[in-house]
């Protein structure tokens, strides 16, 4: 242990590692720092016996050591002491780990080799949280089985933002929003929730509610009774009845018809729910878990979807990255499904480094789900051993979205123009409210971008140049007004 002088009263940090390199960067960062006393282990069962005593105000430590594993010891931890801090480091970004770390209570997990800057701001923020009671959630225990595979890859930051928001949600019984868009893996987080949840013994049922005709939307959800309507010859359970004591997953949710948007909040407000033609309600224990491609909050704008059901689904939000944003998922991407093809029967290939560069920078309009289509084509269709640069753009070549049409730009300025004019028409009069500037640009940007991304049928670079904007400007305002491209 390495402690150096402190004053009145320092800030404890103690950092389990059993590497003496990491050891060493520690003391150089945090040694002598101003109002932080530095604390270290070399292992979890170290670290163990000097906690109690030492009483620190933040752990940090590595997931893999000699000895107890990171995870293990949070948990050791944890039965004796379930409020302080504690941050996990691991060169090794997987899937389990980070959900883990968070479903345990961690504070946070950072990924070696570790930025410093972004470290003395985690360590800084942790114990911020500290001395503000330390509040930090408890977990339930490690799963017994801990080699479980959710399916879902990623090491980039945005998929450890949520892996940590599922660890988060395991515990918890809350009503979640996923949004995202098609093919980023929305069904795959629903069923982790599920499976990590206090419900996995539990049925999960999913069900699409843009693939069911409006009129059976409210039998499809509640059941109906034998002669609710023509041609219910026999009762039929509904959906919340086959996923009692489980999880029921509304897939595509801004697609269900206003009146089934009605009945659902009744479900949510009330915990109960009348199948069609009876004369009593079923109590509803169920938890719902929601998912969209679409911006509700713009389609309640347009009237299409409530807002108060909105409320009700976003108690907790999980927005799911698209895979341009994290391209550096893609290799270990191909690699998963690589294997998966292998199970089948397909044989492995080799990318090579070119072929990796051209799948990095494709847009991905169709997201995860069109690069594991892209890896099966490639793997059924090229003979060789090795797959090439060319190979891979051939491939991409014969999906390119076509050719950006020209935009008649006085027709677009005419109704920007008419746009504008029918909005000071509606004031009658009055004085326009503050910040119409900002609100003016919002309402016309974002059918300029929508539109131009759909000429360009979701190719950003192509909009970017048509826009005259930069693509990571473009990237930015797409985010922030809520568009979801490559649709």
């Amino acid at each position: 242990t390495i402690g150096y002088a402190a004053r009145a009263r320092m800030d404890k940090l103690l950092l389990i590692d059993d590497e003496a390199d990491v050891r060493y960067s520690f003391e150089r960062i945090f040694g002598r720092k101003d109002g932080l006393e530095l604390h270290t282990a070399g292992s979890g069962e170290a670290a163990l016996e000097l906690i109690p005593q030492l009483k620190p105000d933040l752990v940090i430590m590595d997931v893999r050591m000699g000895g107890i594993t990171g995870i293990e010891t949070l948990q050791r931890l944890r039965e004796f002491d379930s409020k302080t801090p504690v941050i996990l480091m691991t060169a090794f970004g997987t899937t389990q780990t980070a959900i883990q770390a968070m479903k345990h209570g961690a504070y946070d997990y950072i990924l070696k080799p570790f930025d410093v800057p972004k470290l003395e701001e985690m360590v800084d923020k942790a114990l911020g949280a500290a001395r503000s009671m330390k509040q930090v959630v408890s977990y339930e225990p490690l799963l017994e089985k801990e080699d479980f595979d959710l399916g879902i890859i990623g090491q980039s930051a945005p998929m450890q933002e949520v892996f940590k928001t599922i660890g988060q949600l395991a515990a918890s019984d809350a009503t979640a929003l996923i949004t995202g868009e098609s093919g980023t893996g929305k069904e795959l987080v629903a069923r982790a929730l599920h499976d990590l949840g206090s419900r996995r013994a539990g049925p999960f049922v999913p069900i699409n509610m843009a693939a069911i005709p409006r009129n059976l939307v409210e039998s499809e959800l509640f059941g109906h009774e034998k002669g609710a309507f023509v041609g219910a010859d026999s009762r039929m359970s509904g959906r919340f009845e086959q996923a009692e004591g489980g999880s029921l997953f509304l897939d595509e949710v801004g697609d269900m018809p206003p009146e089934a948007q009605t009945r659902l909040l009744r479900v949510l407000q009330d915990g109960e729910y009348l199948p069609v033609g009876a004369n009593r309600p079923v109590k509803a224990n169920v938890r719902i878990i929601a998912a969209t491609n679409h911006n509700l909050q713009h389609l309640m704008q347009q009237g299409l979807f409530r807002e108060d059901l909105f409320y009700r689904l976003n108690v907790v939000p999980l927005r799911l990255p698209p895979l341009r944003e994290r391209t550096e998922d893609i290799a270990p991407l191909v690699n998963h499904f690589q294997k998966q093809a292998a199970a089948g029967g397909l044989p492995a290939k080799r990318f090579a480094p070119e072929a990796m560069r051209a799948l990095a920078e494709w847009n991905w309009p169709g997201n995860v789900r069109e690069l594991e289509n892209l890896v099966r084509r490639l793997l059924v269709l090229v003979g060789e051993d090795s797959i090439s640069a060319e190979m891979v753009e051939a491939e991409l070549a014969s999906v390119r979205p076509a050719e950006a049409q020209p935009i008649e730009v006085d027709s677009l300025a005419e109704s920007v123009d008419q746009h504008v004019r029918r909005y000071f028409s509606t004031l009658d009069g009055a004085a326009p409210p503050a910040g119409l500037h900002g609100r003016i640009l919002r309402e016309v940007e974002y059918p300029l971008i929508v539109a131009t991304l759909e000429v360009t049928r979701g190719n950003q670079v192509k909009a970017a140049e048509i826009l005259g904007i930069n693509r990571n400007t473009l990237r930015k305002r797409i985010r922030e007004l809520g568009i979801w491209s490559g649709r």
